[in-house]
């Protein structure tokens, strides 16, 4: 095993936050200056990070972007977020540029509950909305030849008025994934608003061609969920978010301490990469999510961080602010990604 030598091609994140005046100025100056910034701009899947703030503008933020990436348009991911490091931005665009050799990840829009009216599905019914875009992601992979048996991660984000409705979204995942014996990673951060008025849930879902493995440190309590830690696909390791708890007795750790809940935090993921066979320099991008109880603190969420990956670790990371987590003592999750070295002579990693 290789694993003193990080991949020959590694993911390299690119983000930039909206600067100007209003959420239009700021994001045609933030895809501009991303478009700037990237050696091939026609290779890029994007995410926009756009705060409850910029909302109601978003049509004029998706003609931005539109007008800087066509291509990369109809791929884009759109998280709803509370802030930003930069209290002045009303945005954020970032661009994957690269990943391994033979990733064969297919990424989906973002999918929210609007039927092909645009009116929104099944109102006030939170599992309904769930099931209506799992299906619907299901259609979009169709076109790409695949199936919802493909997905890697699943990551939705919902509102705190939907936490007690939460768990019926068991239901419709138990249905429709996981039918070629692995189930997707999965994350769920809540957002005090979501794109539009009536909407309970926003779904992000990615998928791969590759066979697909489930990857478990030896967690039991994973066992009756319908969600793996994480999902090798070829080299490429897609993992679930992971917030500070005890994975046995399934308590949440030191809650009102952001700072020990990362330590805690990244260690689990470093479990599930060394359970696939990796170490902490092939974790290659981290979304961070921090409720506002932490957001004073992410200097040293930070420094945290960097402490338990070590100096040879040097993923991308995205922090941003949101409303809260499934569980109210969790002040953070992350979703992690990380890519493993290519095979070596002899077959062996």
């Amino acid at each position: 095993m290789t694993a003193v030598h990080p991949p020959a091609t590694r993911r390299a994140d690119v983000t930039v936050l909206g600067r100007g005046t209003g959420p239009a100025a700021q994001a045609r100056a933030a895809y501009g200056a991303l478009r700037a910034r990237l050696t091939h701009p026609g290779a890029v899947r994007l995410t926009e990070f756009v705060t409850v703030a910029a909302l109601d503008a978003h049509h004029e933020l998706t003609a931005a972007r539109a007008a800087v990436f066509p291509d990369a348009a109809g791929s884009a991911r759109t998280v709803v977020v509370e802030s930003l490091p930069d209290p002045d931005a009303l945005l954020a665009v970032r661009a994957g540029t690269g990943s391994a050799a033979g990733d064969g990840t297919v990424h989906l829009p973002t999918v929210l509950p609007l039927d092909d009216h645009g009116d929104v599905a099944h109102p006030d019914d939170f599992p309904a909305q769930y099931a209506f875009c799992l299906r619907k992601a299901g259609r979009l992979l169709k076109s790409a030849g695949l199936s919802l048996d493909h997905a890697v991660t699943t990551f939705d984000y919902t509102t705190p008025a939907t936490r007690r409705a939460y768990p019926g979204c068991a239901g419709p995942r138990r249905e429709l994934l996981g039918g070629a014996g692995v189930f997707p990673g999965a994350g769920g951060i809540l957002m005090s608003r979501l794109h539009a008025p009536g909407i309970l849930v926003a779904l992000d879902v990615t998928a791969s061609r590759h066979p697909l493995s489930s990857v478990n440190p030896g967690w039991s309590r994973y066992d009756t969920l319908t969600y793996s830690p994480g999902v090798l696909a070829g080299r490429t390791l897609h993992m679930s978010g992971f917030a500070a708890l005890d994975m046995e007795t399934q308590q949440a750790l030191y809650p009102g301490d952001p700072v020990a809940q990362t330590e805690t935090v990244m260690r689990a993921v470093l479990e599930v990469v060394a359970a696939a066979g990796g170490g902490p320099e092939h974790l290659v991008s981290v979304e961070e999510y921090l409720c506002p109880p932490a957001l004073g603190d992410r200097y040293a969420v930070a420094v945290a961080r960097a402490r338990v990956l070590g100096a040879t670790s040097t993923p991308a990371v995205t922090s941003v602010g949101c409303a809260t987590l499934l569980r109210r003592e969790f002040l953070t999750e992350v979703f992690p990604t990380a890519v493993l070295p290519a095979p070596v002579e002899g077959g062996a990693r």
